[in-house]
């Protein structure tokens, strides 16, 4: 079932916008020069190149709030469940690190809110956000990464998906997901478990790529109508069936770490875009330029 649930309350005009803050600020930090920096020599690239991103979309969706999502870089219990989840991932760079522990103050300044998953990631918080938002009869924007995020697309909710270029992140509703991978957002998971996801370290089903898996979960269904027709004979080629049987909890297993967890919290209130006090923060970390758009948003 989509997280994105049918309902049949007024929608509220704005949209609140949930950001995936550790994928935003990784992706900007990587994407601008780290010569970047405030009046004592530090980074600050990370938190420019991520300020600019959401300003973007406040810009063009006029949120109600904007919320950052924080978690674990790995949910404990994704890494008990298959230990090389997320193992192959290199170590914060030290010039990241000081800019990690500021966003939360420095965003704050903005009139943004910082939440933490706490044990378990930031996209489960994501999720848990466009649950509350549209049972409330609001819609949803989450401005991630992470094509996990896509499960969530649905009534009252869309992934903004960054791309490079000036055309902003690309805007992802359920027909966008149908034309990237030919399901349904909700079939997301099963598609993760069977096609594997080397980002999180998942290997799928051996020898099944995209395409197989789409052409599987577009006839059976689900995983588990999957792994059933491939127990029948001529339902599929030897190797695709021995692909599917040979360790079915394994797979299973995929897409438990790939279905997202819901965290009950309460719906964030409205809150603007605070220009005067975002310009002074931007200014006390040598954002100059930042600093001007800014005070112009805020007037």
């Amino acid at each position: 079932m989509s997280i994105a649930r049918e309902h049949s309350l007024t929608r509220i005009a704005s949209p609140l916008l949930a950001v995936d803050a550790p994928s935003l600020l990784y992706r900007a930090f990587f994407a601008l020069p780290r010569s970047i920096t405030d009046g004592d020599g530090h980074a600050v690239n990370g938190l420019l190149g991520m300020a600019n991103l959401i300003l973007f979309v406040v810009e063009r969706h006029d949120p109600r709030a904007v919320v950052l999502c924080w978690g674990a870089e790995s949910a404990a219990y994704r890494s008990e469940l298959f230990e090389p989840y997320h193992a192959d991932r290199p170590p914060m760079p030290p010039e990241l690190e000081r800019q990690w522990r500021d966003a939360p103050r420095f965003f704050a300044a903005f009139g943004w809110q910082s939440l933490s998953a706490g044990d378990l990631e930031a996209d489960d918080l994501l999720a848990s956000l466009a649950r509350v938002e549209t049972e409330a009869g609001g819609e949803a924007l989450l401005f991630t990464g992470d094509r996990d995020m896509f499960q969530c697309v649905g009534d009252g909710v869309t992934v903004l998906f960054p791309r490079g270029g000036k055309d902003g992140p690309e805007v992802v509703d359920a027909a966008g997901v149908r034309e990237r991978y030919g399901i349904e957002p909700d079939q997301v998971p099963d598609f993760i478990a069977l096609r594997g996801d080397p980002s999180d370290g998942l290997p799928g089903a051996k020898g099944i790529g995209a395409k197989t898996a789409r052409d599987l979960l577009r006839e059976h269904g689900t995983l588990e109508g999957v792994i059933a027709a491939a127990s029948k004979p001529g339902t599929m080629t030897p190797r695709q069936a021995g692909a599917l049987t040979g360790d079915p909890a394994a797979l299973r297993t995929f897409k438990d770490i790939a279905t997202l967890r819901l965290i009950e919290l309460e719906r964030p209130p409205d809150a603007a875009l605070e220009g005067a006090p975002a310009a002074a923060a931007a200014r006390e970390r040598g954002m100059n330029r930042l600093a001007e758009r800014l005070e112009d948003l805020g007037r």
